[in-house]
């Protein structure tokens, strides 16, 4: 049914409610043929006829235009602030809840933004769950709707971003593709260097990388004419994760630095403290002589984490790069400390991380002799992995692990260690 035919009909249904007919509820103001039309759904009135209606009703506007008193839209918007606030603090389940008893709701049929409104916010939380199948199905159904401009390049953002991750990788850049290369597509918006950002993510992780090189300046000369924090920063970070893939360490840096530069001013608490996190680790990784300073910065980052609303996740893996870092500064009680309490932090299995922090172990009580201690925490790598898909992070963290497995005198775990990680990089 049309937006007409529905106010049409809430209008016919309140006149006999209050037992009136057309010419009752017509007098003086309009003719009865023209209540007839409208209620037939073959007229659309006017705002100043919509409410005269309501008066004559005694009914609220809002009831008539959407089908839910002011009282239950009031409802329906305060619900919507939870869920977001929820999503937005990491509370992911939480959210995840709320949007969905949301979109359970039948008040929300002819709400048709705020039910895009919430089902965008379900499919956000469904991916921060680690959902990525329901993601990908709600913002499929998304997309087949009549969207505003805005509201289609963030579901196609999200989209390409969950096929990504998802490994669906010809998937996500055909959804990025099919708005930024078509003819007639828009001139740069915040929003479209975003989903240009995530598409060149997904040039990189599939190994086109001289595409993503070109693609990365591209971004960057397009964020430089808009000037906007929001293209800068993604711009930049995403220009610093090519640079780093291609082997242009230093070059990575410089541009990790000024995107963490414009975020400290212009981020939520949240967003600077993992961009900042994830500044820290590339320091580690291009900079080893560095390790005690970038310790000192993880540590000040933990209390850091701790006062904003980052998701346990995010805490875990804070305190597993700070464990790193303090391995690579010699503290091995710092070390184990830090790694257990990240993997703590995390799902029982499945989770990269949790092979990470478990690797870390193994290798730091192998640094100390305790070579049994070491062998058991490499083992239990494979229990974090073997649950999870094949992927390009899962099989690095397979080679490790088959490194320190051969280097703990383990040559047969070690082989089978380095064809799963073969396996995961599709080899």
């Amino acid at each position: 049914m049309t937006t007409s035919d529905l106010v049409g009909l809430r209008i016919k249904t309140v006149r006999r409610q209050r037992g009136l007919s057309q010419a009752q509820l017509a007098h003086p103001e309009l003719s009865d043929s023209y209540v007839s039309l409208i209620e037939s759904g073959k007229r659309t009135p006017t705002p100043a006829v919509l409410e005269l209606l309501a008066q004559k009703l005694d009914c609220s506007l809002s009831y008539l235009i959407n089908g839910v008193t002011a009282e239950q839209m009031e409802d329906i918007e305060l619900a919507l602030g939870y869920a977001r606030l929820a999503l937005e603090n990491g509370e992911v389940q939480e959210a995840r809840t709320r949007f969905a008893e949301l979109v359970a709701n039948n008040n929300l049929t002819g709400l048709t933004a705020l039910r895009q409104d919430t089902e965008f916010g379900l499919a956000l939380a469904c991916e921060a769950c680690g959902d990525l199948d329901e993601a990908i199905s709600i913002l499929l159904r998304l997309r087949e709707e009549e969207l505003s401009s805005e509201r289609r390049t963030e579901v196609a953002m999200v989209l390409c971003r969950v096929y990504r991750e998802s490994e669906r990788l010809t998937e996500a850049v055909e959804v990025g593709e099919q708005i930024l290369v078509k003819s007639d597509r828009q001139p740069w918006t915040d929003q479209l260097v975003e989903l240009a950002a995530t598409l060149l993510s997904a040039y990189m992780q599939r190994g086109d990388l001289l595409r993503a090189r070109q693609f990365a300046a591209e971004l960057l000369n397009a964020a430089d004419v808009l000037g906007t924090p929001r293209a800068i920063v993604a711009a930049n970070w995403n220009a610093s994760s090519v640079a780093n893939i291609t082997g242009h360490d230093e070059e990575s840096l410089a541009f990790a630095e000024r995107a963490m530069a414009v975020q400290i001013e212009n981020g939520n608490p949240r967003s600077v403290a993992r961009m900042r996190l994830a500044l820290l680790q590339k320091r580690l990784r291009v900079r080893p002589a560095e390790a005690l300073a970038v310790r000192d910065a993880l540590r000040a980052a933990v209390a850091e984490f701790e006062q904003t609303s980052t998701s346990a996740v995010d805490r875990a893996r804070v305190h597993i790069e700070l464990a790193y870092a303090e391995y690579m500064s010699g503290d091995y009680d710092k070390a184990v400390h830090h790694a257990r309490t990240g993997r703590e932090l995390i799902p029982e299995s499945g989770h990269v991380l949790g092979a990470e922090a478990s690797l870390l172990l193994g290798r730091v009580y192998g640094a100390v002799g305790r070579s049994d201690e070491a062998a058991e925490h490499v083992g239990e790598v494979r229990d974090w992995l073997t649950p999870l898909s094949d992927s390009r992070r899962s099989a690095s963290t397979w080679y490790a692990a088959a490194e320190t497995m051969e280097s703990l005198g383990d040559d047969d775990e070690a082989v089978e260690a380095y064809q799963r990680a073969l396996a995961c990089a599709g080899l």
